[in-house]
């Protein structure tokens, strides 16, 4: 870059410099004061116009591949402002480039977490399918039928585990890409979401106000979120959509037994869950948020004095929340 800037520099200051000396010394006449003045003032001002590139332009250019260098490397203390930005354009830049380092950072590091829980949630049903088949091959023809029994469920419940497991794995995979595009009310998903759900009251404040979310996208969280209240006890839950101008929120709050102090910084950890035994796998809300997330939205614990009451928060017209 800088080798680029210098000669073009040069070219444009030594071309016509040059041809007026050669014209000069080819008529037998030396150059006059006035022209060694304009040519001195002209290498000046073309030394000056090259610091201010190398300012403005290079330097923010090199500390710029200098950084991704250094982030490649692993170093997420590299994921800093710049000492100089330079030019607006070159700030902007910059600041794109570390905004989508820490993305990718984050990413990797959810990942790395991500297969550690996978790898942990796998291997206790795997061990007790595997205790369970050696004991029924190496003593089945000692045990009774009703031990036979026991082990022979042990390996059904926990394929079944496995089998929940495998599939909010693949949900949460298409959830990381969104379902297209559009808008959606409450009152298009209701129908869908009470057939779901015959078992909860459902009510609706706010049905015909415009969600920037996709009707399968809602229809999918708020599926989820009733399957979790129902799950912890709830007969009743209030979707309540409001509008602040360019933004609208969801809320949804139900009557069920609520999520306790200590629970509530964990319930977006991928497999946390207060219902392993009755085979829970702790993915529905990393699920819903993966796939809000996917569409510019959110997802947020509110507190409350009873119940659960969670509030969604879709991305406005702008692509901001």
């Amino acid at each position: 870059m800088a080798l680029v800037v210098y000669g073009v520099l040069l070219a444009v200051l030594g071309l016509p410099s040059g041809l007026i000396v050669l014209v000069r010394l080819l008529g037998g006449r030396g150059l006059s004061t006035l022209e060694i003045g304009v040519l001195i003032a002209s290498l000046i001002a073309t030394l000056v116009t090259a610091y201010v590139l190398t300012r403005a332009v290079t330097r923010p250019i090199e500390a710029l591949v200098t950084r991704t260098h250094q982030i490649a490397q692993g170093g997420r203390n590299a994921i800093r402002p710049p000492d100089a930005y330079g030019t607006a354009e070159l700030a902007s830049l910059s600041q794109a480039f570390l905004d989508l380092a820490s993305r990718l950072m984050h990413r990797t590091e959810y990942m790395r977490s991500f297969a550690a829980h996978v790898s942990h949630e796998l291997k206790s049903p795997l061990t007790a399918i595997r205790g369970s088949s050696e004991l029924i091959r190496d003593e089945g023809d000692s045990m009774t039928p009703a031990e036979r029994q026991k082990f022979l469920d042990t390996i059904i419940t926990e394929t079944d585990r496995l089998t929940r497991l495998v599939a909010r794995l693949r949900e949460l995979a298409q959830a990381e890409m969104p379902i297209g595009t559009g808008t959606t009310t409450l009152a298009t998903v209701l129908p869908e979401l009470r057939a779901q759900s015959a078992n909860l009251n459902l009510i609706v404040l706010g049905g015909d106000i415009i969600i920037r979310l996709p009707t399968e996208t809602l229809g999918i969280v708020l599926a989820h979120l009733a399957d979790n209240s129902a799950q912890h006890g709830a007969t009743r839950i209030t979707f309540a959509a409001t509008r602040s101008g360019e933004s609208a929120t969801v809320t949804v709050s139900d009557n069920g037994e609520g999520i306790s102090e200590g629970n509530r910084d964990r319930i977006f950890q991928p497999f946390f869950t207060t219902r392993r035994d009755s085979g829970g796998t702790g993915m529905g809300l990393d699920i819903v948020r993966a796939l809000l997330r996917a569409h510019n939205a959110d997802i947020a614990l509110n507190p409350s004095t009873m119940g659960a009451e969670f509030q969604i928060v879709p991305a406005t017209p702008n692509g901001g929340f």
